[in-house]
């Protein structure tokens, strides 16, 4: 079965530390967590704190609190929701659960159950995690690369400032094939 310490460890090289980019339709985040997207997140409470201390950001890294809560989010609200744990494939689910991060849960649940041919609801139920379970691991990554790299063009083509952001996305895609 797939670990979840894995796929984390994997998804934080890519999601970084503490940004707050204008181009950013996320705003402020932290490791991948968004401010506009998470603003009821305990995190940013710690988050806030230091800001006023020398060595921010840098001094978030200390602050096992806030680690303890990034990992608990990341591990509650997407790998949890893509049924991280009864993926059998560590490759296949750290490829959902990284997409998922970045693209959001329902966007990735649903390219994994159009490649493996279920119903594409954004749910992973017991007929989705029976055939992700059951795909060549190598097929699967494949197509989910591709399908992947087609949403971040979409998205690039409907919001001309996010081009700046696509070879990174595409970048990050490929450590996944």
């Amino acid at each position: 079965m797939a670990n979840f310490n894995i796929a984390i460890g994997i998804t934080l090289i890519f999601e970084g530390g503490y940004v707050s980019n204008e181009i950013d339709s996320g705003g402020e985040t932290y490791k991948g967590v968004s401010r506009n997207r998470n603003q009821d997140w305990s995190g940013w409470k710690n988050i806030d704190l230091k800001k006023s201390e020398n060595g921010f950001p840098q001094n978030l890294e200390d602050d096992e609190d806030l680690q303890s809560k990034v990992y608990s989010l990341y591990k509650t609200n997407y790998w949890d929701k893509i049924r991280g744990d009864d993926i059998e494939d560590q490759s296949i689910a750290n490829s959902i659960f990284d997409f998922g991060v970045n693209a959001g849960i329902g966007t990735s649940s649903k390219l994994a159950q159009t490649i493996v041919g279920t119903t594409p609801d954004g749910i992973i139920g017991p007929k989705s995690l029976e055939e992700i379970n059951t795909i060549d691991e190598r097929l699967f990554l494949c197509k989910f690369a591709l399908g992947r790299t087609e949403r971040y063009m979409s998205i690039c083509k409907n919001n001309i400032k996010d081009k700046l952001f696509l070879f990174g996305w595409i970048r990050r895609t490929l450590n996944f094939v």
